[in-house]
């Protein structure tokens, strides 16, 4: 093969003991200086004059990258150490905490001030329970004294009141009058089994019953008819020994004689109708005429 004589021997003025082309210096005459490529650093453009390299050697003093022992953790002192296990989450584990804290405080308070509601509703509800108790108490109290000093004064004035009130038997009308209270009442039949009702009322006791003794009042309800009981007075009135005026007595009209009833007795008798019975009412004497007339004033009855 025969060498080209125009292309340049590559080796050619280079001294074999250094291996450098004196000739290439930079600087000397016939070879440009090196202008220092882009990125490359003092030391890397050195070394590209000084061996035509342009790959930057190793920075001395710093070992090259190598796998780690078995069981050792690699380091590199150019490397950028890692963030500490957990070392980004403790901003946010405050931020829970401090969050945490502050709806615990509002908890807190809202739990304080309901309490502090309930026991001041309490408190007012009892006050007003009390005061509504006290009215109560109170007013029952005024209550009872009122109607303590209402029922004294109607026993007071029952003790004035100088009449007693008399009731006959009810299958018979309930005959009612008024009586002084000074009289007493003696009932000798009550007409329980049927038959005439006979009652008896005088001042102090009762005298024993007869044509002849003079009581106050008598009272006879007769199991008869009207007309029959007026007959048995229409002969002393033709004599002369009755007179005879009618009245009202508790709405119906009644006979009413006066004068000499039997031999020993002069006095009043009162007949009205009840019912199918005739009601007799007697004074033995006219002594107590005032007290009769006053009687047949509050005669009442149930037809």
């Amino acid at each position: 093969m025969q060498n080209d004589s125009s292309f340049p021997n590559p080796t050619a003025g280079m001294n074999p003991a250094t291996g450098s082309n004196p000739a290439a210096t930079p600087g000397s005459a016939g070879v440009p200086p090196v202008s220092p490529a882009p990125g490359l650093g003092a030391a890397a453009v050195n070394a590209t004059v000084a061996t035509g390299s342009v790959v930057e050697p190793a920075t001395t003093g710093v070992p090259a990258f190598a796998p780690a022992a078995p069981g050792t953790v690699p380091v590199s002192k150019t490397a950028v150490p890692l963030a500490s296990p957990g070392s980004g989450l403790a901003p946010i584990n405050n931020r829970r905490n401090v969050i945490e804290t502050v709806i615990l405080v509002i908890v807190s308070l809202v739990a304080v001030t309901f309490i502090g509601l309930f026991i001041w509703k309490y408190l007012e509800w009892d006050n007003v329970k009390t005061d509504v108790d006290g009215q109560i108490d109170a007013a029952i109290a005024v209550a009872v004294s009122e109607n303590t000093t209402k029922l004294e004064d109607e026993f007071v004035e029952r003790e004035k009141y100088p009449y007693k009130s008399f009731m006959g038997p009810a299958d018979y009308g309930s005959v009612a009058f008024e009586y002084p209270k000074t009289w007493n009442l003696y009932v000798a039949k009550d007409a329980a089994n049927g038959g005439n009702y006979e009652a008896y009322l005088n001042p102090g006791e009762v005298l024993p019953v007869s044509n002849t003794t003079i009581n106050a009042l008598r009272v006879t309800i007769q199991d008869k008819a009207f007309d029959s009981v007026a007959k048995s007075y229409e002969s002393s009135v033709k004599n002369g020994k009755l007179s005879m005026v009618t009245r009202n007595i508790g709405g119906a009209v009644a006979n009413v004689y006066t004068g000499d009833i039997s031999n020993n007795i002069r006095g009043i008798v009162t007949i009205f109708k009840v019912r199918d019975k005739t009601v007799v009412l007697q004074t033995d004497s006219e002594l107590f005429a005032d007290e009769y007339y006053k009687l047949l004033d509050t005669v009442t009855f149930v037809e």
